[in-house]
């Protein structure tokens, strides 16, 4: 518990300063410095649990953190989730009366969506760049996205899931699979409210926003635990993570209509589908079970954090 405190609490005091900072400097969503300090932000959990564990605690970092580099099938589910998350999140997204599908992508609804964050030749130079592509948008993204789990945006993920999926769900193990799956998703979900309330994710929804992120990391909590704990590593978490930054935005290019609050991976047509993978996953995964062999191939059959 003590190390799980220490993570926490460092990992709030190196983020959420900047964080809520920025919007007082004038840099604008998106652009350059901006991206920069989003980057620091996402891998202030791996400083902090590195400081934690190694630091502080005076403790080895790889093994222990589930830095594993042996591969298995379990780093493909990982990589290919996130892009049947966003398939499957268009398709519940037709569900809302005021939704519909359009093949345009120059009608659908990720211009509306990012016009509020992003300057308005950007906009343009990316609506004439769209109408250039050989192939469709929404599976270029698909592609590139799940590619990019694997490359930078895997980084990125490693930035964020050392520390939540690697030392906070080693410390919170005794909470049982769910229990320590929505813990961790619901400190996930409030770390990213600085963004939230800035438009990031839910423009012009910043309240209601923080609330349905919080909602949505609780629900995706268990499907990136339990990849990670069938894989026995933590890089397997930072693809999954990586490629659903990558993929999310894909279904609103397909979109007309609605809200982001409504529509998409991160809105309530996302919630809907992680709620029934959930329900996959208790009735076909056996979480309880896989958990506790990693808890006893982790820590012995009677040690724990």
């Amino acid at each position: 518990m003590k190390k799980a405190v220490t993570f926490l609490v460092l990992t709030f005091l190196l983020s959420w300063p900047m964080a809520f900072w920025v919007p007082w400097t004038g840099v604008r969503p998106y652009s350059t410095p901006w991206l920069a300090i989003a980057v620091y932000f996402m891998f202030t959990p791996c400083i902090s649990a590195i400081i934690t564990q190694k630091l502080i605690f005076r403790e080895n970092v790889m093994r222990p953190l589930s830095v594993s580099f042996r591969v298995n099938r379990w780093y493909l589910v990982a990589l290919c989730l996130p892009a049947l998350l966003a398939i499957t999140s268009a398709i519940v997204s037709l569900l809302f009366a005021n939704v519909s599908f359009t093949p345009d992508p120059t009608e659908a609804n990720i211009f509306e969506f990012i016009g509020a964050t992003l300057p308005e030749e950007k906009v343009a130079d990316l609506t004439r760049s769209i109408t250039e592509l050989p192939i469709h948008p929404f599976v270029l993204v698909l592609i590139g996205g799940t590619i990019a789990g694997l490359t930078i945006n895997g980084i990125a993920g490693f930035g964020e899931e050392l520390g939540w999926r690697g030392l906070l769900l080693r410390q919170s193990a005794r909470l049982g699979f769910w229990g320590s799956s929505f813990a961790i998703g619901f400190i996930w979900g409030l770390w990213h409210l600085p963004f939230i309330i800035n438009g990031h994710n839910y423009p012009g929804h910043p309240f209601a926003g923080v609330l349905m992120m919080i909602l949505w990391a609780i629900l995706f909590g268990p499907l990136i635990a339990y990849v990670c704990i069938r894989s026995n590593s933590v890089l397997s978490a930072a693809m999954m993570h990586g490629a659903l930054n990558g993929t999310a935005i894909a279904p609103v290019i397909v979109l007309k209509g609605g809200d982001n609050l409504q529509v998409g991976v991160m809105g309530a047509a996302g919630v809907l589908v992680l709620i029934l993978f959930n329900i996959v996953l208790l009735g076909c995964g056996r979480p309880r079970k896989w958990h506790d062999i990693w808890m006893g191939r982790t820590f012995g059959s009677t040690a724990h954090p």
